[in-house]
């Protein structure tokens, strides 16, 4: 069964995906990424009051949200800072180094989750499993690889100092990412999937607001500036049209229900999170076959076969579980 919900999740990841890349057409990253959190947690806020306000009409439903204690309220919001901490550094690094270094490097994200299941949490494969995993992460990284672009000229020392610190923060990015989903699986072993979903959210919507307020901080100072005159507030808050709102949303629908999957996914004893975690990427598929079809991308063989690689290891890891 929890290999089934890993392949639904990863079906809703690959929508989030598509809806993302579609929102940020002609929206800021910054501004996207908080909007959907924000929506997350509205949704989410849903059964959180029902749960309270009518807790026996909810009890016996699969969107309970049991109360935690205040141990497990600080373990879920450690969880949104590991989160929140990997974004920052991944957009940091895909902002001041090249997409032919950033991407190999974050395709190896998988491999680090399964070595860390391997050492802390002792788990297993099969040779279907892990025929599965490395035809998986194999196909992720070769469509990732870039041949890198000959620049004229030679870099000084100041730039290679300059450039050091954002490779610095991609490793940071891929190693908390890898964290997050071993993080994942001691989290479902220990509290319930639907509290920790539900609190992650509400306190990573909290965290989102306060980075967009420093990411704004100049417009906000603006804003503040003109209060005094006629000038309205629009420079501070981004506008956005029904075309922009809908995808955004979208955005949250994926990554709700994705999120949720995957979490109850993981609540099973018998789940393995290195196989989970494999699946839940094989999710590009979707990526990439949106990229092929409807924006016509270049390459279009290369990305046929690593679809054709992902879901070959797909496939081992489904034979590998049953």
């Amino acid at each position: 069964m929890w290999v089934l919900l890993a392949f639904i999740s990863a079906l809703c990841l690959g929508g989030y995906d598509i809806s993302k890349k579609i929102a940020l057409r002609n929206q800021r990253v910054i501004n996207v990424l908080t909007l959907s959190v924000l929506i997350s947690s509205l949704i989410l806020s849903i059964p959180l009051v029902l749960s309270r306000v009518c807790p026996q009409m909810m009890s016996d439903t699969l969107f309970f949200v049991p109360e935690m204690e205040w141990h497990a309220h600080l373990l879920t919001f450690v969880k949104s800072c590991i989160v929140l901490c990997s974004w920052i550094f991944s957009y940091m690094s895909l902002k001041h180094l090249p997409i032919s270094v950033v991407s190999p490097w974050q395709a190896t994200r998988p491999m680090w989750t399964l070595i860390g299941a391997l050492l802390i949490f002792g788990e297993r494969l099969n040779s279907w499993q892990w025929a599965g995993v490395l035809l998986a992460i194999g196909s992720i990284f070769a469509f990732s690889f870039k041949k890198p672009q000959h620049t004229a000229g030679k870099r000084g020392l100041k730039s290679k100092i300059h450039d050091n610190k954002y490779y610095i923060c991609l490793a940071l990015a891929i190693l908390l990412g890898a964290c997050s989903g071993l993080y994942d699986k001691y989290m479902m072993r220990h509290f319930d999937h639907n509290a920790v979903q539900v609190y992650y959210t509400l306190y990573q919507a909290v965290l989102m607001v306060i980075v967009w307020m420093v990411e704004n901080r100049k417009n906000i100072h603006l804003t503040h500036s003109r209060r005094r005159s006629a000038s309205p507030a629009s420079t501070l808050l981004p506008s956005f049209s029904v075309a922009d709102i809908l995808p955004i949303i979208m955005i949250s629908v994926f990554l709700v229900i994705s999120d949720n999957v995957y979490m109850l996914a993981l609540s099973d004893p018998s789940s393995l999170i290195a196989v989970v975690s494999t699946i839940r990427r094989g999710g590009t598929v979707l990526g990439f076959a949106y990229g092929l079809i409807y924006l016509k991308e270049p390459d279009p063989w290369k990305k046929v076969l690593a679809m054709l690689g992902i879901l070959a290891g797909l496939t081992c890891l489904a034979l590998g579980t049953l």
